[in-house]
């Protein structure tokens, strides 16, 4: 390129800069071919960079005014412990709701006056103790149950001597410790500090188990009141536990029992209501 054609193109560049038609400002320091070009290739970059950065800004008003300040990731939340601990937490708020009407039903029964009354109050009062709807307080136990340690379950997978399955606790290893304790003259007994009463069902889901309706994650604490020594002689006498302190020997299988001179486990405050199933009307005949 020629230097007069050169010139003529520079001077183009800064016609289209500063809108004059004139020509490049007679006291403009002259500037290269390549310079020239460079400053093109950055004027053809503004426009999207501005794009960009107020798509980015729209984004970012959007979220804050969706979220109102929580945090917009829980609802996709996969992790099981997260979910459990939303649920539980959100059946506690429940509880004691259910609790607090409760106790305002029991006030206003308490006012009234009519003899017949007086009689039927007096009678559920006596049952409320053995069916589980007082606290109680004495010498007892604490069973602790937990699954083995990762380092642990890493070693069964190497190995394969027994199934990863095995190094869980189970809803079958908590009813064992339930029922040698009941064996063992148990008063009363809780799970996670839920009073166990004589229609608590004790299921397992995943890695947690559920009482109630509610999921409990390990480690399970087990309390029960009553004789220490007759307690503790129940838990060893028991085959299933047996097989239980087996596996925290050989697989350190979370197993520890602790007595204690005073312990208190909560009333239950849950619904007594029973559900079971019914049997389904026989179908029409066909004409």
């Amino acid at each position: 390129m020629s230097h007069e054609h050169r010139q003529t193109a520079l001077q183009r560049l800064w016609r289209s800069r500063s809108g004059d038609t004139s020509g490049a400002p007679p006291d403009a320091e002259p500037i290269t071919l390549q310079e020239a070009q460079e400053r093109a290739a950055r004027r053809r970059w503004r426009l999207p960079a501005l794009g960009t950065f107020l798509l980015a800004g729209a984004l970012f008003v959007t979220t804050a005014l969706s979220s109102g300040g929580l945090d917009l990731r829980e609802s996709s939340v996969t992790d099981l412990d997260h979910v459990v601990l939303a649920e539980r937490h959100h059946v506690n708020q429940q509880q004691d709701q259910v609790s607090t009407l409760t106790e305002q039903i029991n006030d206003l029964t308490r006012s009234i006056k009519d003899t017949t009354v007086k009689q039927l109050q007096r009678k559920v009062a006596q049952l409320q103790g053995p069916a589980g709807f007082t606290a109680v307080h004495g010498p007892g136990v604490t069973v602790t149950l937990d699954d083995a340690p990762p380092s642990m379950v890493q070693r069964v997978e190497e190995t394969g001597e027994i199934p990863r399955n095995a190094l869980v606790i189970h809803q079958q290893d908590i009813q064992a410790v339930v029922n040698a304790l009941w064996a063992g003259g148990a008063e009363a007994i809780s799970i996670k500090g839920v009073r166990i009463i004589s229609t608590t069902g004790i299921r397992c889901v995943g890695n947690t188990v559920i009482l109630h309706g509610v999921p409990y994650s390990p480690p399970y604490t087990i309390r029960a009141i009553g004789s220490i020594s007759d307690l503790e002689a129940s838990l060893d006498d028991n085959d299933y536990v047996q097989g239980i302190i087996k596996g925290s020997v050989e697989y350190e299988l979370g197993y520890d029992v602790a007595a204690s001179a005073d312990l208190e486990i909560s009333a239950y405050t849950g619904s007594a209501a029973l559900k079971y199933a019914e049997r389904a009307p026989a179908p029409a005949e066909r004409p």
